[in-house]
């Protein structure tokens, strides 16, 4: 028998299903664009590959991927680049992770017009860092990584933040903030700043909608959430790599898929994370989904301060001499040689290319007839 690879159940398998219907849910042509992107990915669609593995000699065709930051199955690669660029940056000071929520009363103008509800976010959020860190007379510095979903899909706009616990004086020299293991400055008030410079920016950009919803936005406190410091820069690297690429659902969450309705797995945060199931529709959850696609060249992963890339061009590597940092010699990045779904142990090689018209007439007419994997 043949070795096959277990059937799981995808977000591409629910747009298969929609077709062409999806087109009568009311998506604006971005969000259909990246749909049909994700709907396309590692199919022949988008052309492929041929591999042959070096152990048992198996002929096996990989497809294309499509590379969109939406897709579940085009993350891996670009979270693990990405992580061992930031490696390269760390200091030997605490490091807190912060995040900075928005009310959902929000949601309706983060719907018709995202750009400006997020860009604001990334704003107030630096602003209000540096609204304490000035008053130590020290430049702060912030990585920032936007997320919109709940865990149910519903839209909750929010930042993950990465904040070194202290900053750069006026002598270019670090001072750490707290030394007793407690965040670096109170939660209570920074929440007060992030709304009060949130409110102001989003009236001055959008004055007719801030009027619509100003009570609501004023009415509760807004949430800033806060983490004890990492136990170690490593540690920093390790949480980065499950935040930075991100997508609103993976593929391994959805259970099952029928011809009405997707059942997927999620945490209930209000019962102490307790895992439960939630079926939707088919419309309801690609209209979910597209919720979270976000608008065309957005960028989601900001950096601030000493951490931003005039400073690392210019001033961090000063600093890193100053903190007595070690020099991590660049690692050569090793072509990645996927394993053999049939052997399990050798490598897969590859051996052509083509198109969305398909293999070669070479690989059809061999067609695999003496499949080292078959008994």
């Amino acid at each position: 028998m043949a070795c096959t690879e277990p059937s799981r159940s995808e977000v591409a398998d629910i747009l298969r299903k929609v077709g062409s219907k999806i087109e009568n849910y009311g998506l604006n042509t971005w969000q259909l664009r990246t749909l049909y992107a994700l709907k396309k990915c590692r199919t022949a669609a988008l052309g492929g590959h041929i591999d042959a593995c070096d152990g048992c000699g198996n002929l096996s065709i990989s497809y294309n991927s499509c590379r969109n930051r939406h897709c579940p199955k085009c993350q891996g690669n670009k979270r693990e680049d990405w992580i061992q660029a930031r490696s390269t940056e760390l200091l030997p000071v605490p490091y807190f992770h912060v995040v900075f929520t928005l009310p959902d009363s929000i949601n309706a103008l983060a719907i018709h017009n995202p750009k400006v509800v997020y860009d604001t976010l990334f704003e107030a959020t630096w602003e209000t860092l540096q609204h304490f860190g000035k008053a130590k007379e020290l430049q702060m510095g912030m990585i920032a990584v936007l997320h919109t979903w709940g865990q149910q899909l519903s839209l909750h706009p929010h930042l993950h933040c990465i904040v070194p616990g202290g900053g750069i004086d006026k002598n270019a020299n670090w001072q750490n903030l707290r030394t007793d293991g407690k965040f670096l400055f109170p939660v209570k008030a920074m929440s007060k700043v992030f709304r009060a410079k949130y409110c102001q920016k989003l009236k001055a950009k959008a004055p007719i909608h801030y009027e619509q919803i100003r009570q609501e936005l004023w009415q509760k406190p807004w949430v800033v959430f806060a983490k004890k410091p990492f136990g170690s820069p490593k540690s920093v690297v390790e949480y980065l790599g499950r935040y930075t690429h991100k997508i609103a659902i993976s593929n391994q969450r959805i259970k099952s898929i029928d011809n009405e309705n997707v059942t997927f797995d999620y945490k209930d945060y209000r019962a102490d994370g307790f895992k439960k199931q939630m079926t939707l529709t088919h419309q309801e959850f690609i209209r979910r989904f597209a919720l979270h696609i976000l608008p065309k060249r957005f960028v989601k992963i900001r950096h601030y301060g000493f951490l931003s890339s005039t400073w690392k061009r210019q001033k961090l590597q000063l600093l890193r001499e100053k903190l007595q940092v070690k020099v991590l010699e660049k690692v050569e990045k090793k072509p990645f040689l996927p394993k053999c779904p049939c052997c399990k142990t050798g490598n897969l090689h590859r051996i052509a290319v083509f198109d969305y018209r398909g293999p070669p007439a070479w690989y059809l007419g061999c067609s695999q007839n003496s499949n080292p994997c078959e008994n």
